[in-house]
């Protein structure tokens, strides 16, 4: 896939002709520098942006073939994220920000499925907390229990660690290859961090927009 932007009167080159293919189930870290294109490229995987050039399949359907609305679904359906600033609304509680997805979807235990969420990572005694009451690794922990909600397929990761010291990013990885591991969720990770990619199975390497390695481990986590 290729992605291409206007800036005045040239085009900007973000991605060049990236190609590749993720198992179901796979743990996979996308690493390389700042402008790399590392960011671009979780967004297109994810349906959230379409590619200039190219195709991307997401669980067995072709993005391009969808609309804006189909691809919400899409994502809705199969898709988790979690983000470096954790994105959780201020005016719920921990509780309420992991039912509300289960509300959306419908579910049939939104409360009793966000409460077991929230004490598998380790948090049944903050439910009743809001965002601005909890540290950041707990505001992590929160945001993991919500992308989990689904259950989805695949989780998108995006700098999950960024904003939190080395002890308390460690935790959060864990958590989040442990659940990997338990649900059989594919994992996608962008990172910096060359301890965390480590911890994947396979990392995807980016410069200048191209795909420069793909490099995969025999045992990883």
């Amino acid at each position: 896939m290729t992605k291409q932007v206007g800036t005045g009167d040239s085009v900007l080159t973000i991605l060049d002709a990236v190609s590749f293919d993720i198992a179901e189930g796979e743990s996979v870290a996308v690493v390389g520098a700042s402008g790399s294109g590392k960011t671009t490229l979780l967004g297109l995987l994810a349906g959230l942006d379409l590619p200039s050039a190219g195709e991307v399949t997401l669980a067995g359907q072709g993005l391009n073939a969808l609309d804006e609305d189909g691809r919400a679904a899409l994502r809705g359906a199969t898709v988790g994220f979690v983000f470096q600033s954790f994105q959780l609304l201020a005016s719920l509680t921990a509780l309420e920000n992991v039912m509300l997805p289960l509300e959306l979807a419908g579910h049939a235990e939104p409360r009793a499925t966000a409460m077991e969420l929230l004490r598998r990572v380790g948090l049944e005694a903050r439910v009743q907390h809001y965002p601005r009451q909890l540290s950041g690794g707990e505001q992590q922990r929160v945001a993991i229990a919500r992308a989990f909600s689904g259950p989805p397929r695949i989780l998108f990761a995006d700098e999950p660690t960024g904003n939190l010291d080395a002890a308390t990013g460690r935790e959060i990885a864990d958590l989040m290859f442990d659940l990997n591991r338990e649900r059989g969720t594919t994992l996608i990770l962008v990172t910096h961090d060359e301890g965390l990619s480590h911890r994947c199975a396979r990392r995807l390497r980016l410069a200048g927009g191209r795909l420069i390695a793909d490099e995969r481990d025999r045992a990883a986590a």
